[in-house]
């Protein structure tokens, strides 16, 4: 029987043996390494941009395809309309046709001959064929107006969703940007309706 107890004594003490290597053995480890991700910071994301949509244009007179449409992109000049109609003839008055004018939507282009009276003295190829409903129209309609720049044109948008439409020129004067000298200019080229 002793041997069957030196044998059980020296079974326990092996096991306290492992027992405490193991427990040494886990204090003695280093401590884990935590590693943190960091994301990079967000970017700001430019808001969406309308693309404008070509314009049509009607151009008559002295040139070598008068009576002819033609889609221009949006901001030619009265000089792109020439050209897409095939340019001048030579009957054409070129200094009664201000070349530099920007067309918009539904515009017309007229050269004048050298030969007809012409007698008011006005350019026959003003700008802005029609009037800009503030109501409805885009920010790059609205830049085309005197006076007004891309922040003033997002006033007036951000005035009629957020506000009220505007039903007369005076209400105008409640977006900022907008003064009297300003209202003063846009009399004759804008609409409410």
């Amino acid at each position: 029987m002793s041997s069957a107890r030196t044998a059980v004594a020296a079974f326990l003490v092996l096991v306290i043996l492992i027992a405490l290597s193991g427990a040494l053995l886990l204090r003695s480890r280093p401590e884990p390494i935590h590693i943190t991700i960091n994301p990079p910071l967000p970017t700001a994301t430019p808001a969406p941009t309308s693309t404008p949509l070509p314009i049509l244009v009607y151009v008559t007179g002295e040139v070598a395809r008068p009576g002819t449409q033609h889609f221009l992109p949006f901001g030619s000049r009265v000089l792109d309309a020439v050209t897409a109609a095939g340019g001048f003839t030579d009957l054409a008055n070129k200094e009664l046709v201000n070349l530099a004018g920007i067309l918009r939507d539904g515009d017309q282009v007229h050269v004048q001959s050298i030969e007809a009276n012409h007698l008011d003295g006005a350019l026959p190829t003003p700008s802005g064929g029609r009037l800009i409903n503030v109501n409805t129209a885009t920010l790059e309609e609205l830049v085309m107006l005197p006076n007004i720049g891309p922040v003033t044109a997002q006033n007036i948008i951000d005035y009629r969703e957020q506000v009220s439409l505007f039903s007369e020129l005076a209400d105008l004067d409640d977006v900022p940007g907008i003064g009297a000298a300003t209202l003063a200019k846009l009399g004759e080229l804008i609409s409410f309706d």
